[in-house]
């Protein structure tokens, strides 16, 4: 793609003092950029990304139930968001806390995850409920995102009153410093008005790139804004119809490209090039959705396949079934908590547990004689590609 500079659409710096210095803050141009998107060497791509977004949502329409696949990649792209900002847990770690059992991470980092689902959960909640994505709801995630854990007393929910800064010690060595506070409020509102504007000949996917990007260079909030800003993305995607459900985990691409993702924000930023950020972005979006495609059909080939396996049980079939179909949603279950969902005796699930062990479905992962945690193995080996913690 030829080189892109365009000076109109570069932001203004201005000097700001703060913990006792001064520094230049940057403030990006308001949305949408001027001059417009040249879309004349996007347009294949994002038909592209168009059409594999459709055929991953599509997925739905041959696939028995959609929730099998949704509560774990709601986990999945928790987990890597949470990744990219540094913590060290695994989706194993996540499935372990969440019943209720002592994970391999430390603990501030496997909450970092757990609040991220229910962030995510209650904004699907709210836009199913009608209310409109804007900076009220973004407020509302982002109090649940630090409710708990490290950013609990980074004021959840507020956008910032003070300067902050992204890398360095100080202002001064930071590798970035977004607008002042006094900025935040008109440059959110100028974001939430784009996002609704009908006016433009933007694409609602192009658009949740050029949002994305304007997210994280207001940075809003004291913390959580690289979450929150993928977020978005997810959310925009299923407020506009492009998405009936969060499939879609982006922050694959941005961990396994974070060098260039973190080079193109300040490509934008300093040399106005947004056709280059969305020539990832879309790129992106096209090949996650094409990797989530092919990772639905493969789950729902060893679900299938595993279906066949107890179907030889005979008698012992039906509870074996049920333990199936609990763990298809819950991959790492404990025998109690198996029994407690199964509205089973403790033996009786503990028998459906041995068959499908014997069968090669699950594996006991304790190695314990009390206390013993099942895994779908094969199930889990295809969630976890990709989710390997980002070694600092």
């Amino acid at each position: 793609m030829p080189k892109v500079e365009n000076a109109e659409r570069i932001g203004d710096y201005v000097t700001i003092s703060t913990v006792g210095e001064t520094a230049r803050a940057y403030v990006p141009k308001r949305l949408p950029p001027a001059p417009a998107i040249d879309m004349t060497n996007l347009s294949t791509l994002a038909s592209e990304a168009m059409l594999a977004l459709g055929r991953l949502d599509g997925m739905r329409a041959v696939t028995p139930d959609t929730s099998l696949f949704l509560y774990m990649y709601v986990r999945k792209e928790a987990l890597l968001s949470s990744q990219i900002e540094g913590t060290q847990s695994s989706l194993s770690d996540l499935l372990l806390y969440e019943n209720e059992q002592a994970p391999g991470a430390p603990l501030d980092d496997v909450e970092e995850v757990s609040t991220y689902v229910a962030a995510l959960n209650h904004g699907l909640k709210r836009l199913g409920e009608g209310f409109p994505l804007s900076a009220r709801l973004l407020r509302e995630i982002h109090g649940i995102l630090l409710a708990t854990g490290r950013g609990s007393t980074k004021r959840p929910g507020e956008f910032r009153r003070s300067q902050n800064w992204i890398g360095g010690t100080r202002p001064g060595n930071a590798i970035f410093v977004p607008p002042p506070p006094e900025s935040v409020l008109d440059l959110m509102a100028n974001l939430e008005k784009f996002l609704h504007s009908k006016d433009d000949k933007l694409s609602p996917l192009v658009k949740a790139g050029i949002a994305h990007l304007q997210f994280e260079t207001i940075h809003p909030f004291l913390d959580g804004n690289g979450r929150l800003g993928r977020l978005l993305i997810t959310l925009y995607l299923c407020a506009e119809g492009i998405l009936e459900e969060p499939l879609l985990y982006l922050s694959l691409y941005l961990k396994t490209h974070r060098a260039t993702y973190y080079a193109l924000l300040n490509e934008v930023r300093e040399r106005g090039r947004w056709e280059v950020w969305l020539e990832f972005f879309l790129s992106g979006v096209r090949d996650v959705a094409k990797q989530a495609h092919q990772a639905a059909r493969t789950i729902s080939e060893i679900f299938a396949s595993d279906t066949l396996k107890i179907n030889t049980l005979k008698r012992a079939a039906p509870t074996a079934h049920r333990v199936h179909d609990i763990m298809q949603q819950r991959p790492i279950m404990s025998v109690a908590g198996i029994a407690k969902l199964a509205q089973s005796s403790f033996p009786t699930a503990n028998n459906a547990l041995s068959n499908l062990q014997r069968l090669g479905i699950v594996t006991e992962i304790t190695g314990k004689d009390r206390g013993r945690i099942y895994a779908y193995t094969r199930y889990l080996d295809v969630l976890n590609e990709g989710t390997e913690p980002i070694r600092q």
